[in-house]
């Protein structure tokens, strides 16, 4: 922090177990990847090539190695997997992972089927030689998963060898944990953590609305994914109760009470000039 400000939420740090924070990298170049590592590595803990781009961006192998050497774990989006998954291409999937010397790999079935059995085998397999994280959650609108089944899933993953599970979400995020305008599925999301430990979700919630609900419901130290390179800042104000949005939540009751007071005095001085 540049100066001391006080009621300001405790934030872990990284390496971090909980509280972590998700950037989708969607095609950044080489110098856009060393101006954001400029910016926001300090508050980066991982960095997804969104979907399939890893396959198609430029300085890819120095993309990797300058987010490593900034203290951001990278990683290959699930629908890359899928892609290789879906062509009978597991093994080479592997020895992708170990060319460009990634710790971290995500498993996912998000637009394909997969039997569930097979997607655990997969994580435990993988498992064993990286630090896994799956995905649960159908990319398709039209697919609905019971929320007995998500905490089943959620918590099989866990078990075969996950370190976290990602709640579906999009880079949209209108699909999953959320309604098709961006809602969050509150009903789903509290079947969801009465049976799964928060710590061990990361929720993709790439909109500000959705942010501000997440930290509302978990705190400051929420695990959350998806966010854009020019949001990562934004975030943490949000975190930190640096913005509009949460700027009372952080703060004691009786500061809290008083300026409520003091703005409801304002608005009725205001409504009766």
């Amino acid at each position: 922090m540049n100066f001391e400000l006080p009621f300001i939420p405790e934030r872990t740090t990284k390496p971090r177990e909980k509280g972590l924070t998700m950037m989708m990298d969607k095609g950044l170049s080489f110098r856009e990847t060393e101006d954001f590592i400029s910016a926001s590595a300090h508050l980066t803990d991982i960095a997804k090539f969104g979907f399939g781009t890893a396959f198609i961006t430029n300085d890819l192998q120095k993309k990797i190695d300058l987010y490593k050497e900034a203290g951001i774990k990278p990683y290959f989006g699930g629908t890359l997997f899928e892609a290789f998954y879906a062509r009978g291409m597991v093994d080479d999937y592997l020895r992708l992972l170990d060319k460009f010397k990634l710790e971290l790999a995500e498993i996912s079935d998000g637009s394909i089927i997969m039997n569930h059995n097979e997607k655990c085998e997969l994580i435990n397999r993988f498992s064993k030689d990286r630090t896994i994280m799956s995905e649960v959650g159908s990319k398709d609108s039209g697919i609905i998963v019971s929320p007995s089944k998500w905490v089943k899933m959620m918590s099989s993953e866990l078990q075969a060898g996950s370190w976290k599970v990602i709640a579906e979400g999009r880079e949209a995020g209108n699909v999953g944990v959320f309604r098709p305008n961006g809602t969050a599925h509150t009903y789903l999301i509290n079947k969801i953590i009465s049976k799964v430990n928060p710590a061990d979700i990361l929720w993709e919630a790439p909109q500000k609305n959705q942010q501000v609900w997440f930290i509302k419901l978990f705190g400051a130290n929420v695990n959350l994914g998806n966010i854009g390179p020019n949001e990562m800042i934004p975030l943490e104000c949000l975190r930190l109760g640096l913005r509009g949005d949460t700027f009372f939540d952080f703060l004691p009751s009786d500061y809290a009470d008083r300026l409520r007071q003091v703005n409801d005095e304002n608005v009725e001085e205001e409504e009766e000039a």
